[in-house]
């Protein structure tokens, strides 16, 4: 029964703005190598196992043929949505295909401008509902989306986002600040095989922002919900989906709904890159001990014992004694029975190139206009400076010199974006 709970549910893969239609993606869900495609033909987004059933070689290597099928970059081999294989060139005309020629395909399902799999058997996926958040089907909402594969295992995540506690010491300088801590009083009003609900009546900023409601939508799914009044109210909405002992992709929604328009305009001004730039900085100043945390809960009995490791005597942690009640009673862990893989350099856990940067529509392309930027901002503050020599002193000379100066600064702003494109510091601004 544990083992069903992660096996035979919906997750997240990635948002649909992030993916090309015009070429096959791979992704990895709990353990299982998969290949994402668009489906010209029925318009859906396709998932098969990312493997060819010829000569095993992943079909993500492969490409969208003119016919709008999926073929194998190794011997052409063609396939259509439902997994069917359709072409073999290999074969004489009027040859059959065999059964065992097709693909494993899996369910999948569009939704809140997300990609959702089904990790079990497609036969049953109708009968589980996909994990949204309702309240976004209302009108209204400015949604700030990111994501991030992380080298920490899925329930690692959500014990830390179900944790509110944290924030002021963890996140202080980011999205906290350490004077803001205080006392904090969870209370559990629900809990089952489906996950829980809670309320933190104060909430957060020792009540200055209003109450905060959690819930917990088993197996990856949970969402805070905070009404600052005359402000905004505000979802922070995270699922964790599993990909490799050890691994998950982090899918984070920061929606809003204002009470007046400016905020909401503001947000809007601001590119999705820089964002996201920001977003990492957050992620990676809990990412760094959560890594090594997980390695010491193995050590002393895995997920089933962490109640027993873990010394928790104040209602501060009682999200976390449920998610952990919900894993023993309930859910199991993802891969139960699996060793964490070794722990990462302190330089390897601030990686953002692969984790998120080549992955990311708006990442990705500014990362490619900035390099196309770079030269020109030196050339243009080189040119400057030329003519500032050949004017001499006096006001155009000074012009010139100012335009070198601000065409330089430019520069440095643009290699300190690309850097940051692709690795973190290291450096959590709580300790600057």
């Amino acid at each position: 029964m544990h083992r069903h709970r992660w096996q035979q549910a919906w997750y997240p893969v990635a948002f649909l703005k992030d993916l090309d239609p015009a070429r096959p993606t791979p992704f990895t869900l709990l353990g299982e190598d998969l290949v994402l495609w668009f489906d010209r033909e029925t318009q859906h987004w396709r998932a098969f196992a990312d493997v060819c059933p010829h000569r095993l070689v992943p079909l993500s290597d492969g490409r969208l043929n003119e016919a709008g099928q999926l073929e194998c970059p190794y011997h052409g081999w063609s396939f259509s949505g439902n997994g069917e294989c359709t072409a073999i060139p290999q074969a004489p005309e009027g040859s059959s295909i065999g059964q065992r020629s097709h693909c494993r395909s899996y369910a999948t399902a569009s939704a809140q401008g997300l990609l959702f799999v089904f990790s079990g058997d497609p036969a049953l996926a109708s009968d589980q509902p996909l994990p949204v958040v309702p309240e976004l089907e209302e009108p209204g909402w400015v949604v700030q989306d990111t994501f991030r594969d992380l080298p920490m295992d899925a329930l690692t995540l959500l014990e830390n986002v179900l944790d509110a506690s944290h924030v002021p010491f963890t996140h202080h300088a980011t999205v906290g600040r350490r004077e803001n801590a205080a006392p904090v009083e969870l209370d559990l009003l629900s809990f089952g095989p489906e996950g829980f609900t809670g309320l933190w009546q104060e909430g957060p900023r020792r009540g200055k922002l209003g109450s905060q409601h959690t819930r917990f939508i088993a197996p990856g799914l949970m969402w805070h919900d905070l009404t600052a009044k005359g402000f905004a109210r505000i979802l922070t909405v995270v699922y964790a989906t599993p990909t490799r002992p050890g691994e998950c992709r982090l899918i984070a929604r920061f929606p809003f709904q204002f009470a007046s328009p400016w905020p909401a305009r503001l947000l809007q001004l601001r590119p999705q890159w820089l964002q996201h730039l920001g977003n990492h900085v957050v992620l990676e100043d809990d990412q760094l001990f959560l890594h090594w945390q997980e390695r010491v809960v193995e050590q002393r009995g895995g997920r089933h014992g962490a109640l027993r490791g873990y010394h928790l005597p104040t209602k501060a942690d009682l999200y976390v004694r449920a998610l952990h009640d919900w894993v023993n009673r309930y859910g199991g862990e993802p891969f139960a029975g699996h060793s964490l893989p070794p722990r990462q350099s302190r330089s390897a856990l601030m990686e953002r190139y692969e984790a998120h940067t080549r992955h990311c529509r708006s990442c990705s392309g500014a990362d490619r206009s900035l390099r196309q930027l770079q030269p020109i901002s030196w050339a243009a503050a080189a040119l400057a400076l030329l003519v500032a020599a050949w004017l001499g002193p006096g006001p155009w000379g000074l012009l010139a010199l100012v335009l070198a100066a601000g065409a330089g600064l430019s520069g440095l702003r643009i290699r300190r974006w690309l850097v940051e494109l692709r690795h973190g510091s290291g450096l959590p601004p709580r300790n600057r």
